[in-house]
């Protein structure tokens, strides 16, 4: 007995002496020895719970342990990037996120209740794609032009729906660049709007093609244009709105996953490589090619300067298309 307490004893002091911390290495090697949860800031349906769920079962794949999917939507994303700002920074609560998050929302809100730089360890880009502008069926506007006309008839009538960031500057500068006056009628998550839009109760949404294609393909909704330069190779029959009456027009949107802060860096190593493998398996492939979606990775350096460039962007977008934060 007096041995064993002995070698802790001395085991402790020599810690003490070198500054040698006993856990982290041990938690790090064991990484991941429980389920990690992959928080959304966007309700479920959207594009960003689609994605996230089909990189968790590649994750889940590799590491023979459950990816959970945790919805967290409001508040233009804040109330999901905000949680896991405060999380324990163990590799355990993973942001799925966009540009709406960490690029667009410090331009279109004066206070925020998160860092999207100070506050997050980024790990890898997953993904670039375009939009497509929809509108009910029983719209009379069959073009992009039609819109356009029946906006300019109709001053500050026309409303357009949006559940982030992506989606409402899409909007925003489609009517700037258009010059026609829309109502804004925001929403927790794109979903929502598709359902709104389908009853008829808003009169136009920018939609990413994980939300809204699928409505188009199944003659719910009609397409009028895609927020791309060119025509996308999901949907090459649909014309970019930048050649159906908005010369210039063009918008898209990104992907990346975050972890809190100050998590070891060999945690995120380790994370980064489960889900950058997990963007080549099937689920993740089945989610690109059914969305258009670019598959794009990176280093955390390589996201880190991207969110940089992207923030920047963003701001220039948003301060052209007149949006004054709230």
């Amino acid at each position: 007995m007096k041995s064993a307490f002995l070698r802790k004893t001395l085991l402790a002091s020599l810690v003490g002496m070198l500054g040698i911390p006993l856990t982290a290495p041990a938690q790090a090697a064991d990484y991941p020895d429980k389920p990690i949860t992959f928080v959304v800031p966007f309700g479920a349906g959207s594009a960003t719970d689609q994605f996230a769920r089909a990189i968790g079962q590649g994750v889940s794949e590799q590491i023979d342990q459950p990816v959970v999917i945790e919805n967290k939507p409001g508040a233009s994303a804040m109330i999901g990037a905000s949680d896991v700002a405060r999380a324990a920074p163990d590799g355990y609560r993973v942001l799925i996120t966009t540009n709406t998050s960490q690029a667009a929302n410090p331009h279109l809100y004066k206070k925020l209740s998160y860092d999207p730089v100070k506050d997050f360890q980024p790990i890898t880009l997953l993904g670039t794609g375009g939009q497509i502008m929809v509108v009910n069926p029983s719209s009379p506007a069959k073009t992009v032009k039609d819109f356009i006309k029946l906006a300019k008839e109709n001053p500050g009538k026309l409303t357009f729906g949006s559940g982030s960031s992506s989606s409402r500057v899409a909007g925003e500068l489609f009517q700037q660049m258009a010059d026609v006056e829309l109502l804004h009628v925001p929403y927790k998550s794109n979903p929502l709007v598709i359902t709104d839009l389908l009853g008829g109760q808003i009169d136009m949404m920018m939609a990413d093609m994980a939300t809204g294609l699928p409505q188009v393909k199944a003659g719910k909704l009609r397409a009028l244009g895609v927020t791309d330069n060119k025509p996308l190779p999901l949907a090459p029959d649909i014309a970019p709105i930048a050649d159906s009456g908005v010369p210039g027009y063009k918008m898209g949107y990104w992907f990346g996953a975050y972890v809190p802060a100050n998590t070891p860096k060999d945690v995120v190593s380790k994370l980064h490589d489960l889900i950058v493998n997990a963007t080549t398996r099937k689920a993740a492939q089945q989610f690109y090619s059914q969305t258009g979606t670019k598959p794009v990775t990176s280093t955390p350096d390589e996201l880190a300067k991207f969110q940089a460039d992207e923030t920047k962007k963003w701001g220039e977008i948003i301060k052209k298309a007149g949006i004054q934060p709230s």
